[in-house]
């Protein structure tokens, strides 16, 4: 399985040259089979636009999963070159709150935008998903709601048979409990996503001392993401959503600060291509 980060900032774009190395296009990660081109994509903030360069001139075959309706989540949607095209084939998922169309035409409408879903180019198809475990372009995909502010909100773990990644871009775990340490509880779905994984990708926007004063906007702090890892036995740990002032240098100093951590701390940053290794996992 290959991961390739397209986008790791969260709530908004945030370009510059303050945030060159880690990148400022918003949440997207595309995920392949090994040798193959992607065939599933986490999210299409605006880093999706990034899918359609691994794509070689191909159109897009394959499915996108939200986890959340968010604009840092959706609105990469019709900018995403390689799906919008009369050959591409593009299977659609959400957390499922009626009908999936109607729910991304409100924010893909006009006045707002100047078409609507149906107006991309190429198949389309547009499903509510469920919790629970999906079969999705040839991968295994567990689907389970996680708390985050404002929407239902899934988290995921992607296994291909011999690699597992879970993915939590957005999480407030102190909406279930503060947790032994103030930063949230390990509460179930959290554990059973993250359990034995090759990587773990979380949302990490905050700081531990901003906990108090900015987790009600419905995120999680770096030290939240390094403990769940460590409490689920990830193999690794990819802290994500940067928050959108937070420069190069400052991430740089949050991974310097988790060096003692029990599992392998990084950050994503927009380009970063993950080839994991071809094993069992649980």
């Amino acid at each position: 399985m290959r991961l390739t980060i397209c986008g790791a900032r969260g709530s908004t774009p945030a370009p510059g040259p303050a945030h060159l190395r880690y990148g400022g296009h918003t949440s997207c990660v595309a995920v392949a089979h090994d040798g193959e081109r992607p065939s599933l994509v986490l999210d299409a903030g605006t880093g999706i636009r990034e899918v359609t360069r691994l794509l070689d001139g191909h159109p897009y075959a394959g499915a996108i999963l939200f986890g959340h309706l968010h604009w840092d989540h959706t609105q990469g949607l019709p900018f995403f070159a390689g799906g919008d095209r009369d050959d591409a084939r593009t299977a659609v998922y959400l957390p499922a709150q009626g009908d999936a169309e109607a729910v991304l035409e409100r924010a893909m409408s006009p006045p707002h935008f100047p078409i609507t879903p149906a107006g991309l180019r190429g198949t389309w198809s547009f499903s509510g998903l469920e919790p629970g475990e999906h079969d999705i372009c040839g991968f295994v995909v567990t689907a389970l709601e996680i708390p985050h502010k404002g929407g239902r909100t899934f988290g995921y773990r992607v296994r291909d048979g011999a690699a597992s990644v879970a993915y939590l871009s957005d999480h407030c775990p102190t909406l279930v409990g503060p947790g032994a340490g103030g930063l949230g509880e390990y509460h179930d779905a959290a554990c059973t996503l993250a359990k034995g994984c090759d990587v773990l990708i979380h949302d990490a926007q905050l700081l531990d001392e901003e906990v108090p004063a900015r987790a009600a906007f419905g995120h999680a702090a770096v030290g939240y993401a390094v403990g769940l890892g460590e409490t689920a036995g990830s193999g690794r740990v990819l802290l994500f959503h940067h928050d959108p002032p937070r420069t190069d240098a400052q991430i740089d100093a949050i991974v310097r600060s988790c060096a003692a951590a029990a599992v392998p701390v990084a950050a994503a940053a927009q380009g970063m291509v993950i080839d994991l290794p071809a094993r069992a996992v649980p």
